[in-house]
């Protein structure tokens, strides 16, 4: 089943059980799927974006869940949080298991080593094959930065 019925889905269930919190997130999501397939409409095109870019738009989501978390945080408004923190974990119903750190890095100096990486002139090609290989798996910001320690940046 694809991710599109996969939200059609949990927004059925979440109706028929009156779970208010899982229903306005699943709605989110489907609203922001929207947003990214009517953007990516062209006059030849008429199709929705890919199961990779609908990853890529839950990790947005939930990174953007956790920068307000902290915002929140800072302002003592610990109940605002926790509806974030709950937001995140119904978003990361949809998206497959994440990698620990220990995986990530693994899979980092698997990716550098065979693509003979040596220097920091090669990250763009480290980072292009992390993205394709691990869409939705690993956080792409902290890879970078496992990347550029192996490849000898700062």
């Amino acid at each position: 089943m694809g991710l599109r019925e996969q939200f059609n889905t949990a927004m059925k269930a979440a109706m028929k059980a009156r779970d208010q919190k899982r229903l306005a997130t699943v709605r989110l999501i489907l609203a922001g799927l929207k947003d990214r397939d009517i953007a990516a409409r062209t006059e030849t095109s008429r199709e929705g974006i890919s199961d990779d870019d609908i990853l890529a738009l839950l990790a947005k989501m939930i990174k953007s869940r956790e920068d307000s978390i902290a915002l929140y945080e800072q302002g003592h408004r610990p109940e605002l949080a926790q509806a974030e923190r709950d937001e995140i974990a119904v978003i990361r119903e949809f998206m497959p298991r994440q990698l620990d750190e220990a995986e990530a890095k693994a899979a980092v100096a698997a990716v550098v080593a065979e693509l003979g990486a040596s220097s920091m002139k090669d990250m763009g090609k480290v980072m292009a094959a992390l993205k394709e290989r691990f869409a939705g798996k690993m956080d792409i910001g902290k890879a970078g930065a496992m990347v550029k320690a192996l490849l000898g940046g700062k």
